[in-house]
């Protein structure tokens, strides 16, 4: 075993992991830690990783050679070549200094590897004052129930065809939010359902895919979704029916919970806040 427990568990001040993203607390272990380095060098997915749905190898992999595993601190490099290629460190540890070392460690490995990007992760703990960066926030599908807000928004396949042929111009002019992927896929059959909104006759919003994969302790996450509403129809209330059409479909497909990063102070982040979701921390990104 390389992580020792007692020196890590003190410095995770979020449920941030390498290459994995936010991670339920209480599935926040010691094995998980080992489980991304013995992945590192295969090329292929964790059974409980995110991003196995989407096929294909994994991308991004920790530098295990050059993590720095101390008392105080711990500091993880992940490596991606996707792009121009990025080598992002996550700094683990309660005192400033350890953003310094991880920025110049961030620094030497990206000329090592020949990648563009050089970039410090820094989770932070809930009570941080004044967050910048990314919240990592926590739906909780078994306190409460998640009504369904209505007949406006249904899976995409249940709307009349007219209505669904909508939805490939709502897909590329929402391209940058990731809906021209997301349609790709539904395309290609290969992903979940996804659920759509739709005004007089045509798509105007989205979320999904919607689909459920068993945790690192084989709990079921709702999996994080594309969210997208088109600019000259939001002010409506349109993306919070949305999003509470998926956690009404999340919790009555037997999801446990489900684990969203949103930018804080956003449009994302404020609903999350105004829907009671609970804050686990944050994360800020700087690039070196």
């Amino acid at each position: 075993m390389f992580f020792r427990w007692n020196w890590l568990r003190p410095v995770l001040t979020a449920p941030i992991v390498p290459t994995l993203g936010p991670i339920h607390p209480d599935g926040l272990t010691v094995s998980v830690f080992e489980d991304i380095l013995r992945a590192a060098d295969t090329g292929v997915f964790l059974p409980y990783d995110k991003d196995r749905r989407w096929g294909g190898e994994k991308d991004e992999k920790v530098l295990r050679e050059d993590v720095v595993h101390q008392p105080e601190h711990t500091l993880i490099p992940t490596l991606t070549r996707r792009g121009r290629g990025t080598v992002k460190v996550f700094a683990y540890g309660p005192h400033g200094s350890v953003v310094k070392e991880a920025a110049e460690l961030a620094a030497k490995l990206a000329a090592t590897h020949d990648v563009v990007n050089a970039r410090v992760v820094r989770p932070l703990s809930p009570s941080t004052t004044h967050p910048r960066g990314t919240r990592i926030q926590l739906k909780d599908f078994t306190v409460g129930t998640c009504p369904n807000p209505g007949d406006l928004v249904r899976p995409v396949t249940a709307w009349p065809a007219a209505v669904q042929e909508t939805f490939a111009p709502f897909a590329e002019a929402m391209a940058g939010d990731g809906l021209a992927f997301l349609h790709a896929r539904m395309q290609a059959g290969r992903c979940g359902p996804v659920l759509a909104a739709a005004v007089d006759g045509r798509v105007v919003g989205a979320i999904g895919p919607m689909e459920i994969q068993p945790d690192a302790v084989g709990r079921p996450q709702l999996l994080p979704q594309y969210f997208a509403v088109l600019p000259e129809t939001r002010g409506q209330g349109l993306g919070r029916v949305l999003w509470r059409a998926a956690m009404h479909w999340g919790q009555t497909h037997g999801a446990a919970y489900q684990l969203l990063q949103t930018e804080v102070g956003g449009t994302s982040d404020r609903l999350c806040q105004a829907e009671g979701l609970a804050s686990l921390g944050f994360t800020h990104t700087t690039a070196v």
